[in-house]
């Protein structure tokens, strides 16, 4: 393996092109995976807008609002990080709301967000329809791990010491969470790409030695 410095403009613009060649028959499906110290979310939002200006439809789906009611994810209390782990993220939502529908077959008719943490309801949102070359972008914490069916999943890899030292004091509690993620997933060792941010302004690409 090597490891290619990358400045983060030309990230966004090397993984628009990647999602474009990747042309698979029908929507692409793409996970953007890390924890929220990796920032995912921004990621998959700066990838909006060179996507589209390459000529593909983009709906950018945060995981983060597809959350369990607070009385399921909360249920052994706010700071329990096999919770986190194991139960944060509706999984089963997520799939037949998004990842389903954006498949072979799909109906491409997609809902946006499920649920509102903020007041603990259904968030509400309208359906979307994205074209059969269309693109959903997926993105957040622990999505590997539990066969979430996507067409490419990117992972943003931080080292443990940058993990905690990145990670707001408020959510240190989940740092055992990502390590057992670490552990028991290795999402690194099979991610379509992988991204090393342990300094977010000087991203590095992992890539084999051969380039592919």
């Amino acid at each position: 393996m090597r490891v290619r410095p990358i400045t983060p403009e030309r990230l966004v613009a090397e993984l628009a092109e990647r999602l474009v060649a990747a042309d698979p028959p029908g929507r692409l499906r793409v996970a953007v995976d890390g924890a929220p110290a990796a920032a995912p979310d921004e990621l998959a939002a700066a990838l909006v807008g060179p996507l589209r200006a390459l000529g593909r439809p983009v709906l950018h789906v945060r995981a983060e609002d597809f959350l369990r009611p607070a009385s399921v994810r909360l249920e052994y209390g706010r700071t329990n990080p096999d919770a986190y782990y194991e139960g944060w993220v509706d999984e089963p939502g997520l799939r037949r709301e998004v990842l389903d529908p954006a498949g072979p077959g799909g109906s491409g008719r997609i809902l946006p967000s499920l649920w509102d943490p903020r007041t603990d309801r259904a968030s509400r949102a309208g359906y979307v329809t994205l074209p059969p070359h269309g693109v959903v972008l997926v993105s957040g914490a622990l999505l590997l791990g539990g066969g979430l069916p996507v067409d490419l999943a990117v992972h943003l890899e931080l080292s443990p010491a940058a993990l905690a030292r990145r990670t707001d004091p408020a959510r240190q509690w989940t740092l055992p969470a990502f390590a057992r993620y670490a552990e028991e997933v290795a999402p690194a060792s099979f991610a379509d790409v992988v991204v090393r941010v342990d300094d977010p302004r000087r991203p590095a690409l992992v890539e084999p030695d051969d380039g592919r």
